[in-house]
C-alpha cells in the first residue's frame, strides 16, 4: 500500500504533519492536492521545503493524472486536502480507493459560516456534506489536531448539520 495516511488540513504541509503524524503512520512522501498552491510558486516553494521529504503538490487535474502512479509505488506517502470538499472530489467523485478507510480532519480555521466543533476545528455546511458522503462511503471521519488531542468522530457532530 503506498498511500498511509489521508488528511485534511488547511495548513496542508506543515512540521507537524511530518513530524507527529509520521511516528503513527510511516510516511515517505507527501502529495498535497490544491489548485491554488499548485499554481502559486511561492506556495508551492513553501510547501515542499516544509517536509524534509519527498513532497508533491499538485492540481486536481495532475492528481487524476498521476494518482495510479502514488498507489502503485513503493514510496509511503500521505494523501493532504486543504478542505473536505477537496478530499471528496477525490473519495468520492473520483471514485479513488487510497487503500485507508478513514480521513483525519486537523485544522480547519474559524470562519464566517463555520461552527465551531473544537479548538481550530470549524466546519461549514458544505464541508459537512462532504463529510458526510465520505462517511456514507465507508470511511470513518476522525477530528485531530494530533492524535492525543482527537475530538471524536464525524458521528458525533453530524446532527448539528441537519443529518441524522
Amino acid at each position: 500500500m503506498s498511500i498511509t495516511f489521508v488528511r485534511v488540513d488547511d495548513r496542508m504541509i506543515h512540521g507537524q504533519t511530518c513530524t507527529r503524524w509520521a511516528l503513527e503512520y510511516p510516511c515517505d512522501g507527501l502529495v498535497a492536492v490544491n489548485d491554488a498552491a499548485a499554481t502559486n510558486p511561492v506556495l508551492k516553494a513553501a510547501y515542499k521545503n516544509a517536509a524534509g521529504k519527498k513532497t508533491f503538490v499538485w492540481t486536481f487535474e495532475d492528481w487524476r493524472k498521476k494518482c495510479q502512479k502514488v498507489i502503485e509505488s513503493d514510496t509511503r506517502y500521505f494523501l493532504i486536502t486543504k478542505n473536505p470538499v477537496d478530499m471528496k472530489k477525490i473519495l468520492i467523485d473520483q471514485d479513488f480507493n487510497p487503500g485507508v478507510k478513514t480521513v483525519v480532519i486537523g485544522p480547519c480555521n474559524d470562519r464566517p459560516g463555520a461552527i465551531q466543533l473544537g479548538n481550530n476545528q470549524s466546519i461549514t455546511q458544505e464541508e459537512a456534506e462532504a463529510l458526510e458522503a465520505m462517511m456514507q462511503a465507508g470511511y470513518e471521519i476522525e477530528f485531530a489536531l494530533i492524535k492525543e488531542k482527537a475530538i471524536g468522530n464525524w458521528k458525533k457532530f453530524r446532527s448539528q448539520f441537519g443529518f441524522n
